[in-house]
């Protein structure tokens, strides 16, 4: 049984990822950024399952922060031999004209270079203990429609990301470390709110041929997957989890 890192796993996906992993015999690090509360409620409910689960704060967007999240999850639990690439934020519905920089660089620092620093670190971890890994970024829908009139910002980051996934994998696969990456689409989590849209689920509902939102949990199966022996000869992959969107 080895370690596994999520970052931004206090709630939505992350959390559902971190909830099923320790069920799939993984001790879990639940990184959170500053919602403490939420964070130590999920590792309560990997503990009262029999798991073996510990919230760590930081902020991924700093450097420091994500080489000492990496440094005290291996002194906590062990070995690292997975990492969910989870943490990311979406910014309030804008047309591209209208976002300004601080936004763009703040978008980017978060789920671009955040996910960067968390896999290199992760890489390092896995390098040094020579057990191979896996890496799951999670990227979006969004970098493969565009995000048209809503967030051009976010899609562009997670296209990075996808980018990264695929050049690392090919970087890595020689080392018996696996990269993949899962696109949620629309998913029911607590990222929604954060468009500024009451209805956002509502709106874009029409353009999902299954005709429903996603669940975290749905996600978090994929993901959970990628991350198993069961995915052994996957690699450089990018799982679509987005009802046929």
């Amino acid at each position: 049984m080895r370690t596994l890192v999520v970052t931004g796993g206090a709630r939505g996906i992350g959390a559902a990822c971190a909830r099923l992993a320790a069920r799939d015999g993984w001790r879990v690090v639940v990184n959170y950024k500053g919602a403490v509360a939420t964070a130590e409620a999920v590792v309560a409910a990997i503990r009262a399952e029999g798991g073996t689960a510990l919230a760590l704060q930081g902020d991924m967007s700093r450097e420091a922060d994500v080489a000492g999240l990496f440094a005290a999850a291996e002194a906590a639990l062990g070995p690292i031999g997975g990492l969910v690439n989870n943490a990311g934020i979406l910014e309030r519905t804008s047309r591209l004209a209208d976002i300004g920089l601080p936004r763009w660089e703040q978008v980017f620092a978060t789920n671009t270079t955040g996910a960067f620093l968390a896999a290199r670190e992760a890489l390092r971890c896995m390098i040094r203990a020579g057990q191979g890994g896996a890496i799951v970024n999670l990227s979006s829908m969004a970098a493969a429609l565009g995000a048209p009139g809503e967030a051009v910002d976010y899609a562009a980051s997670k296209g990075a990301v996808e980018a990264m996934t695929v050049g690392l994998a090919k970087e890595v696969a020689g080392q018996g470390i696996r990269v993949n990456a899962v696109r949620p689409g629309l998913i029911d989590t607590d990222m929604q709110k954060s468009t500024g849209e009451a209805d956002r689920l509502g709106r874009l509902m029409a353009t999902v041929p299954m005709g429903r939102a996603g669940r975290a949990d749905e996600v978090a199966e994929a993901v959970v997957w990628l991350l198993s022996d069961k995915a052994s000869y996957v690699t450089g992959a990018i799982l679509p989890v987005s009802g046929g969107r």
